[in-house]
């Protein structure tokens, strides 16, 4: 009798110290999951840079639009009107770009390269700086062209010497080993999940 409550209790103590060892090493995979999900510091400055990037686009669409605008209702220039509508058609482009969306890359890979992205913001933003109207009712939309205008070139240069520095070769390697461990991260995290439901299950078969 003695010899069975023994025996009881030490099978207890197993259970309880296998319990207390898969609660340990659930922890540490939970913890090793967190430290390997960190964003790359690399990688959120790019897209904070992208994000300003576009803004600053959108700003020069709404700019060359409004001047659009005024230019055929006016019709006092409708070439710069014409102008104007090419300048919002290329600064899209700009946008579509800066979301790296993988269908627009498939079919114009020169977009993937910063120095091509940079010449094109430059070349966006000259477009909205030029014919800079003179008249003093429209000082105000003037003064969005400046700011639009260098905001992009700004963006622009940004991008072209970092595509020379061969920076953008950098975010794509780092975005390539991001979305493999962000893979492994999801594979560790499944294979945890369904180690705890077979755990769960050897416990209510015990009971």
């Amino acid at each position: 009798m003695a010899r069975n409550n023994a025996q009881g209790e030490n099978l207890q103590r197993g259970n309880s110290g296998a319990s207390t060892a898969s609660a340990s090493t659930s922890a540490s995979a939970s913890a090793a999951i967190r430290v390997r999900s960190r964003p790359d510091p690399f990688l959120v400055v790019c897209r904070c840079f992208s994000i300003v990037t576009s803004a600053a686009a959108i700003l020069c669409i709404s700019v060359n639009i409004l001047s659009a605008i005024r230019s055929f209702k006016d019709g006092s220039d409708i070439f710069d009107g014409i102008f104007r509508c090419y300048a919002v058609v290329i600064a899209m482009f700009v946008v579509v770009a800066e979301t790296e969306w993988g269908f627009v890359i498939k079919f114009w890979k020169v977009l993937e390269y910063w120095a091509a992205r940079g010449m094109l913001q430059i070349f966006v933003a000259v477009m909205t700086r030029a014919y800079p109207e003179d008249s003093g009712e429209r000082k105000e939309l003037i003064f969005l062209q400046n700011i639009a205008s260098y905001m992009l070139l700004a963006c622009g240069a940004v991008y072209l010497i970092s595509g020379i520095l061969c920076i953008g070769l950098i975010k794509r390697q780092r975005q390539k080993k991001e979305v493999s461990r962000d893979q492994a991260v999801k594979d560790l995290q499944e294979l945890e999940q369904r180690r705890e439901e077979l755990e769960a299950l050897l416990i209510e078969e015990r009971g």
